[in-house]
């Protein structure tokens, strides 16, 4: 119960009313996607969806990540922007890059082909699998946050959400909004405790 009240608490601080601009998965592609790894365990119990919250900067590298860019630099086209920065929000709060629990990956939002990838690469970590599990090649890994092109989606959401510091205080869209700030330029993929440590399914089971 704790941790899904930290969980809305960080989430409230990133995430504000809807908006229409909010990038929102592919209707179509909310159901099962052919050769999905994550099918490949679904006789294996799915992993829940839970968020850890980053209260420290520690710049030790987690296996589950280093793993994750791998794994994304054989399935996906972009490249890698880096894991690590020290980026405290106040005492006891901060990003998860400073735990080493985060991924950035270079696709842009204004190059067609960038985005083409960065739509396919999310709705294939959202989609269910042939089992019906939500989310389920995300849970497999331990992913429990994904912010792209100023939306925002945390574990056990149900789509994508404005990401706050691109809007105003009234819910509004800015009109000039740093690329990275705003990540348009990268996909940042948040990691919790066990799937930064490679203790979730999918990196247990070796694929």
């Amino acid at each position: 119960m704790r941790r899904t009240s930290l969980f809305f608490t960080a989430l409230a601080l990133l995430v504000l009313a809807p908006a229409a601009h909010a990038f929102r998965l592919d209707p179509d592609a909310q159901r099962p996607v052919k050769g999905n790894p994550a099918d490949r365990l679904v006789a294996q119990p799915i992993d829940p969806e839970t968020y850890d919250t980053a209260t420290h900067c520690n710049p030790a590298p987690h296996k589950g990540v280093v793993d994750f860019e791998r794994w994304l630099a054989r399935h996906s086209t972009g490249v890698f922007w880096g894991s690590y920065r020290c980026e405290m929000w106040g005492k006891h709060s901060a990003s998860l890059h400073a735990e080493n629990r985060a991924v950035d990956w270079h696709l842009d939002v204004t190059n067609p082909s960038d985005r083409a990838e960065a739509r396919r690469l999310i709705d294939l970590l959202l989609a269910p699998d042939s089992a019906g599990n939500e989310h389920a090649l995300a849970r497999r890994m331990g992913i429990e946050e994904i912010i792209w092109d100023c939306s925002y989606w945390g574990a056990g959401s149900a789509d994508f959400g404005p990401y706050a510091p691109c809007y105003s205080k009234h819910g509004r869209l800015l009109k000039h909004v740093d690329p990275t700030v705003g990540h348009r330029n990268h996909i940042h993929f948040g990691f919790s405790k066990r799937g930064a440590a490679a203790r979730t399914s999918f990196w247990r089971s070796g694929l």
